[in-house]
């Protein structure tokens, strides 16, 4: 008798598979491809083994949604959302040693632009989707799986447009799990062996993309100007990008600070002297954890002029702003101050930043998971300095985790893989995510 396969088994085949899909965002609707073949194929691999699904575009051509749902035993429960995106951001192939859409496998990884953000965690929810209808298995509560288009642009034409015009698709569920979270961190303890710990996302700070306008008479490029545009925008973003906020530490921050001083004997706490140099002890993940302190505005667009000898009347920049949960009033004011007196401002994008607390079955169902797999790893709470769709599911009150487990090897520089060139995923550590999340699944 022939055993069917087991979501290992298929899961590196997916992930490769789903790389292939060119599903590139630019946030354009004109140069943006969409995720529609993607996912049509991915309900392909549900229907075929037995799953009732809807497709869904959401606003736009092309920009397609797969749902579907798994009863569990007690519908009484609220059910259980695994959310995931299609959607990646562009890359050029001259910079990659192998194309961005080819995922391929070799040499321990699977390789290609969104390997790790986020068709990783699409293929380990397939995977065990194709697994669950298979075996006839029933989880302890309904599950809704949700492939969804527009993340990386902040879902307006994904989760903020489902979730506006389509909210009875996640009706009953009360808590959801996403990515950027569950990856694992090796840390040197004091007595001289390594620990992992997961951090599993517990808040997310504010998204907020503002658009500076800068407007001063115009003239001829050789005469004298006491106002130009351009100079007041370059000061302004000089200002605003040189500008340092203050340490704020939210709940979140403190429980991981707290812990990972606890492993390392190092101090990490909100009272050292230095905390930002001493969070480089961590490698590459300080990039993130730093950015988690306090709030951040980053100059990334600059626009002005049409030709060299006209000094133009306008001159426009976006500035990414993230702000720490509670600090939108303050952050503006001080942004306001920065300013000068010719700029003006307006928010492009704007979503909340998110924040939960780290207990519950939930959580629980997480720690025990992990530790299934991995005996001493250690489940910790932390923020995410960027933003997924779990900002959407929020404004329904259903309660956001960022579990999307992987063992990684202690030499990847893990941080520099996001929206970064050669992104890639180990296959070991990919296959340690799917068994941790089968068993979270079915303990949740």
């Amino acid at each position: 008798m022939t055993e069917t396969p087991r979501a290992t088994d298929e899961v590196v085949d997916i992930v490769s598979r789903l790389i292939q899909f060119d599903t590139t965002n630019t946030g354009e609707p004109d140069t943006t491809v969409g995720e529609a073949a993607c996912a049509e194929w991915v309900l392909e691999q549900l229907a075929e083994v037995g799953y009732t699904t809807e497709y869904v575009e959401s606003g736009q051509p092309r920009r397609g949604n797969v749902f579907a749902r798994l009863p569990g035993a007690d519908p009484s429960r609220p059910a259980l959302l695994l959310h995931t995106h299609l959607d990646v951001v562009p890359a050029q192939a001259a910079d990659w040693s192998v194309h961005p859409f080819s995922g391929a496998v070799k040499d321990g990884y699977i390789w290609g632009r969104g390997a790790i953000d986020m068709k990783d965690m699409v293929g380990m929810v397939i995977a065990l989707a194709r697994q669950f209808k298979r075996d006839g298995t029933v989880p302890p509560r309904d599950i809704v799986f949700a492939f969804l288009a527009d993340e990386e642009a902040g879902g307006t034409w994904g989760s903020q447009w489902l979730v506006a015009h389509r909210p009875e698709l996640f009706d009953g569920v009360g808590e959801a799990v996403g990515e950027v979270g569950g990856y694992s961190l090796t840390i040197d303890r004091r007595d001289g062996t390594q620990r992992r710990l997961y951090l599993v996302e517990t808040a997310e700070k504010g998204l907020s993309w503002m658009r500076l306008t800068a407007t001063a008479p115009p003239g001829h490029g050789s005469f004298l100007h006491e106002e130009n545009a351009v100079t007041e925008l370059a000061a302004a973003v000089a200002r605003i990008g040189n500008h340092t906020f203050p340490l704020v530490i939210s709940d979140s921050v403190a429980e991981f600070l707290a812990a990972v001083s606890e492993e390392s004997g190092l101090d990490f706490s909100p009272e050292s002297p230095d905390l930002d140099t001493s969070l480089f002890k961590l490698g590459s993940l300080a990039r993130i954890i730093g950015a988690t302190l306090r709030d951040t505005a980053n100059p990334t667009m600059l626009d002005a002029g049409y030709k060299a000898n006209v000094i133009p009347q306008t001159a426009t920049g976006v500035i990414d702003c993230r702000v720490l949960p509670g600090r939108q009033a303050a952050f503006e004011a001080e942004i306001d101050e920065l300013l000068g007196p010719n700029v003006t401002r307006e928010w492009i994008t704007h979503l909340d930043p998110y924040e939960t607390t780290f207990d519950g079955d939930l959580v629980d169902a997480m720690g025990a998971a992990i530790r299934a797999y991995d005996p001493s790893g250690r489940t910790v709470p932390y923020m995410l300095s960027a933003g997924t769709d779990a900002k959407a599911f929020a404004t329904l009150g259903i309660r956001c985790f960022g579990f999307a487990p992987l063992q990684l090897p202690t030499d990847l520089d893990f941080a520099s893989l996001f929206h970064g060139v050669d992104e890639r995923v180990p296959i070991d550590g990919l296959i340690f995510g799917t068994k941790v999340l089968e068993h979270f699944v079915m303990h949740s």
